[in-house]
């Protein structure tokens, strides 16, 4: 067995890992990158990439069909679904060269494809290679999570990791988890032509206000989807035709859902097994490994970051942690995250955004708050555009702060990232609504609802008996 020894050793080429290795190496430090799966994991592969370009694919027909309304008439979308699949391959191929092997090796990191454990607190044995480091990071990500229906092994049935692969469009297809990769998919195959129903055991969307998920939520009804919340799948059962049925609980009564395939997008779990953390003295549980402020382990050599920590699941979250260890692991920084600002995104049509806190987290921590709201059938470019099913909404302090934002409408994940530096900095909510906005553009939504703020005062009787004294002094 080769002994290899480093700076650092990464575990794990998904968006987390790949960060960690390139941002070390072109800073000078020795890397060696474990990975036993495809470069880019989920990421790239079968998660944020794919469902972007099935959606892409999607809005193309969805915009066929919307069309007649602008006095634009096409007819009805002709859709090859093995051409829509060859779409999404091809900007998978066209990014992985990004996160290949040929181009972290071109840096100077030296990638070992090899499924990787601990075998002591310093080392990793990888196949043939026994790792020692100064450093390891953990970065082997989630995989989705399967719960344990009766009846579910004795069916086929999807996960996000499978459902990219699919060349036929489904008859009717049932979606069990309304959350967002649920969602997305979930219109994205009504949009291309396949029935489908979304069967949520809580609220869809429950991490976001409730009154900004149901502009998207209504959106998709109209569009055909059907959706069941706060219905607990109790069984799944084949069909000796062909097809399965789902059958779920409701208000004490069980409601019967028969679909041709099925995809179980509930949640993911942490990539911990086979990892001998035991053998590194790393804790870890149900959520995954054990971190401190600092993303460091159990093991005061070993950082954690992504996925396999949480507990924000996104690809940019896993970016803004590798930064957080190349601090510490490299120039011995007290870098430390900071939650306090995290955005996300769910990509159906229209988007649902957030960042910060939502009205009711506000509300439940006992701040006295004020909730500004513009809604996007008064924003001139969302009319011209036909496009108002929107809302923007600010949760801000009573001094002005804001504490959080939520939006819903056409490219809300785009107009979200001014209220993301917003909550980041501490702003108050007067820099956002004394900005010049260019027009017509859908940004100036946020202007207004940041306006808002101002009226009572503005326009109260006070200021206008302010300025007929004013006038009177000529």
């Amino acid at each position: 067995m080769e002994t290899v020894s480093t700076d650092i050793c990464v575990l794990g080429a998904g968006s987390a890992g790949l960060s960690v290795a390139a941002g070390a190496a072109q800073m000078g430090a020795s890397c060696v990158l474990v990975e036993k799966g495809e470069m880019g994991g989920e990421c790239l592969n079968t998660g944020c990439v794919p469902s972007k370009a099935l959606l892409a694919a999607a809005e193309a027909a969805q915009s066929a069909r919307d069309s007649g309304h602008l006095g634009v008439s096409t007819g009805p979308p002709r859709i090859a679904f093995r051409q829509v699949r060859d779409h999404v391959r091809g900007v998978i191929a066209a990014i992985a060269p990004n996160d290949s092997v040929a181009r972290f090796e071109g840096l100077g990191v030296r990638v070992v494809k090899s499924r990787a454990r601990f075998v002591g607190r310093r080392e990793v044995a990888a196949g043939e290679t026994l790792i020692r480091a100064r450093r390891f990071v953990v970065a082997t990500g989630s995989t989705p999570l399967v719960p344990p229906i009766p009846g579910l092994g004795d069916v086929d049935y999807f996960t996000n990791e499978t459902i990219f692969d699919v060349d036929e469009c489904p008859g009717h297809l049932i979606v069990i988890g309304g959350g967002p990769i649920g969602l997305e998919i979930a219109q994205a195959y009504r949009r291309l032509g396949a029935r489908v129903t979304v069967v949520e055991m809580l609220r869809c969307l429950a991490n976001d206000d409730p009154e900004i998920s149901r502009v998207a939520l209504d959106k998709l009804t109209a569009e055909g989807v059907t959706i069941a919340e706060h219905t607990k799948v109790v069984r799944i059962e084949a069909v000796a035709a062909g097809g399965l049925v789902v059958l779920g609980q409701r208000d004490g009564a069980v409601h019967r859902f028969e679909g041709s395939h099925l995809l179980v997008a509930i949640g993911r779990k942490a990539n911990t097994a086979g990892l001998d953390l035991e053998s590194a003295g790393i804790a870890y549980g149900g959520q995954g490994i054990e971190v401190d402020a600092g993303l460091r382990t159990t093991n005061r050599r070993v950082f954690a970051i992504g996925d396999v920590v949480g507990p924000f699941r996104f690809t940019h979250m896993a970016a803004y942690q590798a930064g957080i260890v190349i601090r510490r692991a490299l120039f011995r920084l007290p870098a430390k995250v900071d939650y306090r600002a995290v955005p996300w995104v769910t990509y159906t049509d229209p988007e649902v955004a957030q960042v910060g806190l939502t009205e009711a987290q506000a509300r439940r921590g006992g701040r006295d708050i004020r909730v500004l709201r513009w809604p996007f059938a008064d924003n001139d470019r969302a009319q011209a555009e036909r496009r108002t099913d929107g809302l923007v909404k600010a949760v801000v302090s009573r001094r002005g702060q804001v504490l959080g934002a939520s939006l819903v409408g056409v490219h809300a994940g785009e107009l979200l990232l001014p209220w993301v530096l917003m909550v980041s900095q501490r702003l108050k909510i007067g820099a956002m609504a004394s900005v010049i906005a260019p027009y017509p553009t859908l940004g100036e939504a946020s202007k207004r609802a940041a306006g808002s703020f101002y009226t009572p005062s503005l326009f109260s009787a006070g200021t206008r008996r302010m300025v007929r004294f004013l006038s009177k002094l000529g």
